[in-house]
C-alpha cells in the first residue's frame, strides 16, 4: 500500500485475503485486497500509474494467468461505463470472481455494480464456494 499511498490518497483497504490460483491453476495461491483510493485524474492516468507500481514491485511479463509478483487492477471508476481505450470499465471480470468480491464487500458492501445494478454482497452470495478465498488477515 505504501507505493499507492505515494501517489494518492487511500481511503479503505480490505483484509488481505488468500485465493486459490485461477486459469493458470499451476501456480501458487494468490493474496488478495481491495483498496479504494482518491484519485483526481483521468483512468489512464490511474491506469499508468499502477503499472509503474506493479514494475517497481518487479513484475516480469509471463503469460496471461500466469504467476506473477504484483497485478492491480482499476475495478470501477466514478460509475463510468466503457469498453475501451483502456481500463474497460467496470472491471469486465469482477462480478464472476471470488477473490474481488469477498474484499470489496467487506469494505463496501452496498456498492453498486453499474452495470448489473447488484451490490457487491449480492454478487458475492451468488458466486460458488471455489476457487476458495480465505481471509487471513487485515491491511494494518
Amino acid at each position: 500500500m505504501t507505493a499507492l499511498r505515494r501517489r494518492t490518497s487511500v481511503s479503505r483497504v480490505s483484509s488481505f485475503y488468500r485465493t486459490e490460483p485461477v486459469g493458470h491453476a499451476d501456480q501458487p495461491d494468490f493474496y488478495n485486497a481491495v483498496a479504494e483510493i482518491a484519485w483526481d485524474g483521468a483512468p489512464e492516468d490511474l491506469l499508468a500509474a499502477l503499472k509503474e507500481i506493479e514494475r517497481e514491485m518487479g513484475r516480469v511479463p509471463r503469460f496471461v494467468n500466469g504467476p506473477r509478483e504484483i497485478d492491480l487492477d482499476i475495478l470501477e471508476f466514478r460509475g463510468l461505463v466503457r469498453s475501451g481505450p483502456d481500463p474497460t470499465l467496470p472491471h469486465p471480470r469482477m462480478a464472476a470472481r471470488r477473490f474481488v468480491l469477498a474484499p470489496l464487500a467487506e469494505i463496501a458492501p452496498e456498492w453498486t455494480h453499474p452495470v448489473t445494478g447488484k451490490t457487491a454482497k449480492e454478487m458475492l452470495a451468488e458466486l460458488p464456494e471455489r476457487p476458495a478465498v480465505r481471509r487471513i488477515r487485515g491491511e494494518h
